[in-house]
């Protein structure tokens, strides 16, 4: 271990006691868009952009780890968007076989969260939604934090399919356009969502310097904290995490205003 990471180790270790000691508020649910795979894969001078994403994957055990042991309840990951999957099919293939690898994993034996795949899996191949679904239909119940695995996911996709199916649903009970016009309101809207019965997230952290949403959690993260990190995903460490609880603990969050 060499004298940078020995200043880090303490650091993080006094950090982590500090946050502790002063009883800081944990967010319940924290979104993380997991950017700059690709990136980080170019500035080392990797051939195989997909290098990026297989560090990135293998980051995502230790963040749930992290927020197991900090008390968060639920963590939405970003992994793939609607816009991606227009990628070309060499380039989004083996995306796809990543995550598919990377559900099974955080799913399988060893694994002790509860998984749930939230997106257009519609859009998605065939076999990986298949992958998907049946990778996460045997976490419920796990002692883990929950985790929203968001695969195909657009924010402007999931609003129209929230009232799509919201409309379906009441067409279905008999009920006019006219009629269901004046029942619609925002707690309608997010019933359908695909985080319905969920909480908001309290806190959204995206890594590679980019300060954008990009549209995720389009609807939810109406009062959300945001946390913009340098740091490409790969290289998100639990010292970045930790500084990005104390700057949620430090802030007044005004609901409305």
């Amino acid at each position: 271990m060499g004298l940078r990471d020995l200043v880090y180790g303490v650091y993080e270790r006094r950090l982590a006691s500090a946050l502790e000691r002063s009883g800081a508020t944990v967010p319940r649910h924290v979104g993380v868009i997991v950017d700059g795979n690709r990136r980080w894969a170019r500035e080392l001078g990797l051939d195989d952009p997909n290098s990026g994403h297989r560090a990135g994957a293998r980051k995502i055990r230790d963040l749930l780890g992290w927020c197991d042991d900090a008390g968060v309840e639920l963590v939405t990951l970003w992994l793939l968007s609607t816009d991606n999957l227009s990628r070309p099919e060499p380039e989004l293939a083996p995306l796809l076989r990543i995550i598919e690898t990377l559900v099974t994993d955080l799913a399988g034996p060893q694994g002790r969260w509860t998984i749930r795949i939230v997106g257009a899996l519609d859009l998605l191949p065939a076999a990986t939604a298949q992958v998907l679904k049946e990778a996460a239909a045997g976490t419920e119940g796990r002692p883990g934090v929950e985790v929203n695995v968001a695969v195909g996911y657009g924010g402007r996709r999931e609003i129209a399919d929230a009232v799509r199916s919201m409309l379906h649903a009441h067409a279905a009970e008999g009920r006019s356009l006219e009629e269901v016009a004046e029942l619609l309101d925002v707690e309608h809207i997010s019933e359908h969502l695909y985080t319905r019965g969920q909480p908001d997230p309290d806190l959204v952290i995206r890594t590679s310097g980019e300060q954008r949403l990009s549209g995720f959690l389009l609807w939810q993260s109406a009062h959300s904290e945001f946390y913009f990190c340098e740091a490409f995903w790969p290289d998100f460490r639990r010292i970045d995490f930790l500084r990005a609880l104390r700057a949620y603990a430090a802030r007044q969050r005004r609901f409305g205003g």
